[in-house]
């Protein structure tokens, strides 16, 4: 997803890809090198502050940082429910507090959250909501509740990091925005990537392709459908979007909300 982000937006800017896997991560930067990009590559771990400061500084480096795309994460058959608080909690808020701080004036970003946490919204305890959105970020793994046994389960941190993810969003706008810049959040739904086919291979697969047949669109996203809809958050056209989220899921939500389809 990130690669076919960065060949959308790449075309005549510095690209400045971060991954943790570096085999990873170099065969991206080559592969984009090979097609004419100008690319710099870091090694950078999302769930460590310093490793942040250290991409935004190599970032603002090259020039003026106009546009800031955060597509890493775990999935709940990828990693357990610690590790997945980890990257996708607590990275995204480092992401954010650290790109917020030199983000041009203009410059807008995107954060890859889930339909996951569309489909939490309003379902978790309004104190937890409001602790997700206002903890300091390097405070956020010391909350409380995730001393819960519900959040040892992986569907169920990644759910609340993923809601996280667009209510953090919603905060940093305003910090953004005091820079002259936007930024939103786009939650995709089943999208043909590595992640979702373990997803689809694993043991949500099926509640998966439930969802995909009571949709309206009763198809897979592709990572093309994702990067439109980053495209579009990044442009001028959507100059007067910022702090939002981009539901971008085929319809599922909708199919879960107006009764279509039931999960168990």
């Amino acid at each position: 997803m990130g690669e076919t982000i960065a060949r959308r937006q790449g075309p005549g800017r510095t690209l400045v890809l971060a991954d943790f896997n570096e085999t990873a991560l170099s065969k991206a930067a080559d592969a984009l090198r090979a097609d004419g990009y100008d690319v710099e590559s870091q090694v950078v771990d999302v769930s460590d502050r310093a490793s942040i400061q250290e991409l935004a500084a190599t970032a603002a480096a090259r020039g003026a940082v106009t546009e800031v795309v955060h597509t890493a994460g775990l999935s709940p058959t990828q990693a357990p429910a610690l590790a997945i608080l980890k990257v996708d909690l607590a990275g995204v808020a480092f992401v954010l507090d650290e790109f917020g701080a030199v983000v041009a004036p203009g410059g807008a970003g995107v954060v890859i959250a889930s339909m996951a946490g569309s489909m939490a919204a309003g379902s978790f305890p309004a104190e937890l909501e409001g602790a997700l959105a206002a903890t300091p970020s390097d405070q956020l793994l010391q909350l409380p509740f995730w001393s819960d046994p519900v959040f040892s389960d992986a569907g169920a941190a990644y759910s609340v990091a993923k809601r996280a993810n667009q209510l953090r969003v919603q905060g940093a706008s305003i910090a953004w925005g005091q820079r002259g810049a936007r930024i939103n959040s786009v939650s995709p739904g089943v999208i043909v990537t590595p992640m979702g086919q373990q997803e689809l291979n694993g043991p949500s697969g099926s509640q998966m392709r439930a969802m995909i047949a009571a949709s309206g669109t009763k198809r897979l996203g592709t990572s093309g459908d994702i990067a439109s809809a980053v495209a579009f958050l990044l442009s001028s056209q959507a100059s007067f979007i910022t702090g939002t989220d981009l539901l971008v899921d085929g319809g599922v939500t909708a199919a879960l909300r107006c009764g279509a389809l039931q999960l168990g």
